[in-house]
């Protein structure tokens, strides 16, 4: 099943390719759909889709803005315009397909198809990247590199490199200690599985710490101070197991 979602300024537009879309296609849902795409920014962050059908031309911002405020984009993207002339930076912008306004039916099948063989691209390429990231994770020796999938790529880091994590919704962004950030496409959690290690201690929701770069604790205002002078909360149905660690 494949999961899009639609941005367009205007109503009528994602009506009509709501309809096409599910009335044409049973292998695709439409997860939801923005007239507003700063709101479509928002739900990015919660929630995976396969697919976004965008406008190129909008009043808040164009759909190449929308496209430069999306980190680590995952997904396919497929422009749907009533202007020819935005083939080049379509390209550009690596969209999967460029649909022309009012939208050919047969010019949509060849799209879905496309879409499902991009997901299962994705699914194939992720399937090892998750084998090579298991693999790393067997590995037993101190200060050992994992693998962190970025932005296309596996990095190989080792852990005592790593300040710290920070959850974003469906993301995560790891600070390093050369200042470095890197964001990521895996929820915190999954992220403290990665990291599986006594030197690491999830001191709040949104935070998972490296220990050994704890430099001091204030008690009662409840937060850290990490090496890079970074203050961390901590939760207080936490702090006794954090200070059982440290």
């Amino acid at each position: 099943m494949l999961e899009v979602i639609i941005i367009d300024d205007e109503p009528k537009s994602i009506t009509s390719l709501e309809w096409e879309l599910t009335n044409f296609s049973s292998e695709i849902t439409v997860l939801a759909t923005f007239t507003n795409p700063l709101e479509a920014i928002s739900y990015l962050k919660n929630n995976h889709i396969d697919c976004v059908f965008l406008d190129i031309e909008m009043p808040q911002m164009d759909g190449f803005q929308f496209l430069d405020l999306v980190q680590n984009r995952d997904f396919a993207v497929v422009f749907t315009t009533a202007y020819d002339q935005y083939a080049i930076n379509a390209i550009k912008e690596k969209a999967l397909d460029y649909l022309l306004k009012p939208i050919d039916s047969d010019d949509l099948k060849i799209t879905i198809q496309k879409i499902i063989d991009f997901k299962n691209s994705a699914n194939l390429k992720n399937s090892l990247e998750e084998s090579i990231i298991s693999f790393s994770k067997l590995t037993n020796k101190p200060n050992k590199k994992i693998a962190i999938p970025v932005d296309g790529k596996l990095v190989f880091l080792k852990t005592d490199d790593i300040i710290y994590c920070e959850s974003d919704g469906n993301y995560c962004s790891i600070y390093l200690e050369n200042n470095e950030k890197l964001f990521i496409t895996k929820k915190l959690k999954e992220v403290d599985e990665l990291l599986k290690s006594d030197c690491f201690y999830r001191v709040h929701n949104s935070y998972l710490i490296n220990l050994e770069k704890v430099k001091e604790y204030f008690k009662t205002d409840g937060y850290v101070v990490l090496n890079n002078r970074k203050k961390i909360p901590v939760s207080r149905n936490r702090k006794n197991n954090f200070l059982d660690k440290i």
